[in-house]
């Protein structure tokens, strides 16, 4: 089989595309012909040793893929060979095919396509924990989605809607924002052009937003952290800026608000049956139309660094997808 390699950390145009024998197969573990694999920020830090996972040299990044199972271990009950899954491995999807336990696949939704598939849960279940869970948006609350044109930033405005509040999309051009308000963003900040304090209280009329989803972190999480009305929380999701921001903590008490950490992964390894329930629901909407995940480019393996470093580089809107099998 053929593999994306990372056989010394770098930057994305350092991977390589190799042959690899067959992964064997655990008692405990699933064999997949992966047909989908989307990127994900964490994939650019993982081949540069800056993620919390470091795995030994050499690996495939890819932590997210839909395919076909083609082995089973003896032990393995969930699903059987031939059956369509996503599976979440933290990374090896980069390859036509990966080895990953059990408990790190689920059944595909019928009628899905793989590159739809793949790009789905990581983003869309890390936002639902977030704006459902973390944060208890409720209806008629104003959400403000910072990186609101990127794979889980589009996630948020959509299921911000879906959960009834009026959502203020920000990202750093206008072609950005006409994809956000094309998923549903019922205003918009443009925050090159506008300092975002004060776009947010004239959105507002001066009262502040009640959620932020901060995918981004930089110079702009404490201004949308000045941004929050009272008893607001702030959503800490990742920063794709680089910049781990350092917001004075003496805002949190004059505004009453709450600065909350959202860690997916850790979630579905701790509370399984509530990621579960989670999913449940957001099949659900995404049979019901409600969610249109915006796939914005495929890629074969061979050009996967090239899929890394487009996302990386923030000009993306939406996800990118490479598809192993294809040439």
């Amino acid at each position: 089989m053929k593999a994306l390699l990372c056989k010394q950390f770098g930057p994305p145009d350092t991977l390589v595309v190799e042959e690899m024998s067959t992964p064997e197969v655990g008692a405990d573990e699933v064999l997949i012909d992966v047909h989908a694999a989307a990127v994900n920020f964490p994939d650019s830090l993982i081949i540069e040793n800056k993620y919390q996972v470091k795995p030994d040299l050499p690996f495939s990044p890819g932590g997210e893929l839909a395919g076909v199972v083609a082995a089973t271990g003896a032990n393995v009950k969930n699903v059987k060979v031939g059956d369509d899954v996503i599976a979440f491995t933290t990374y090896g999807a980069f390859a036509e095919q990966v080895v990953t336990g059990a408990d790190r696949v689920i059944p595909m939704p019928k009628g899905g396509d793989y590159v739809t598939a793949s790009a789905f849960v990581m983003t869309y279940g890390t936002t639902y924990h977030a704006l459902a869970d973390r944060a208890a948006l409720a209806e008629g609350e104003t959400l403000l989605v910072l990186g609101a044109s990127g794979g889980v930033g589009l996630a948020a405005v959509e299921l911000g809607k879906a959960l009834g509040a009026y959502v203020i999309a920000a990202a750093s051009t206008d072609e950005k924002l006409a994809v956000c308000r094309e998923h549903g963003a019922d205003d918009t900040i443009n925050y090159a052009t506008e300092d975002l304090k004060t776009a947010i209280k004239e959105r507002t009329d001066g009262r502040g937003v009640d959620v932020v989803y901060d995918p981004v972190g930089g110079e702009h999480t404490e201004a949308a952290l000045r941004g929050c009305a009272w008893r607001g929380r702030l959503l800490v999701i990742g920063f794709a800026s680089g910049d781990i921001p350092n917001p004075p903590l003496n805002l949190a008490l004059l505004k009453g608000c709450s600065i909350v950490g959202v860690f997916w992964g850790a979630f579905v390894k701790r509370e399984p049956e509530n990621n579960a329930s989670d999913l449940k629901a957001l099949f659900k909407l995404l049979g019901e139309g409600k969610l249109r995940p915006h796939i914005a480019g495929t890629y074969p393996l061979a050009r996967g660094g090239e899929a890394i470093a487009a996302l990386a580089s923030r000009k993306v809107s939406g996800k990118l997808v490479i598809t192993p099998r294809e040439g």
